[in-house]
């Protein structure tokens, strides 16, 4: 990556792409239904993963989904990474609708 080639960059535009396409076509038309949370996260995450792959990049992927009732309960969320700043990457999408919240955070780490 020395090269700075952009098809070997982890582009957070494209990657924010594909996570909200893969959330509103999972969830976006449905009212928050506990018993579907766990086939909808998977479903998000394997989406994003399917998406990312595609881009025939040389990254590994790490994706995770959280899905949470919007109830005026708090959510706090940190993550941190040892990683080379110049080649690794990662995107957070936090979506919302009137029933509930979905944050994915895809992580890229290049091989």
């Amino acid at each position: 990556m020395d090269d700075g080639r952009e098809e070997d960059q982890f582009v957070v535009d494209d990657v924010k792409k594909i996570i909200l396409e893969a959330i509103e076509n999972t969830i976006a038309n449905n009212v928050y239904q506990r018993d579907k949370v766990n086939s909808w996260s998977g479903s998000v995450v394997e989406t994003c993963l399917n998406a990312l792959t595609k881009l025939e990049k040389s990254y590994k992927y790490i994706v995770t989904c959280t899905i949470m009732q919007k109830n005026g309960a708090g959510l706090h969320s940190a993550s941190s990474c040892f990683w080379n700043n110049d080649t690794d990457g990662s995107c957070t999408v936090r979506w919302e609708c009137k029933t509930m919240h979905c944050i994915v955070t895809v992580f890229g780490l290049i091989i």
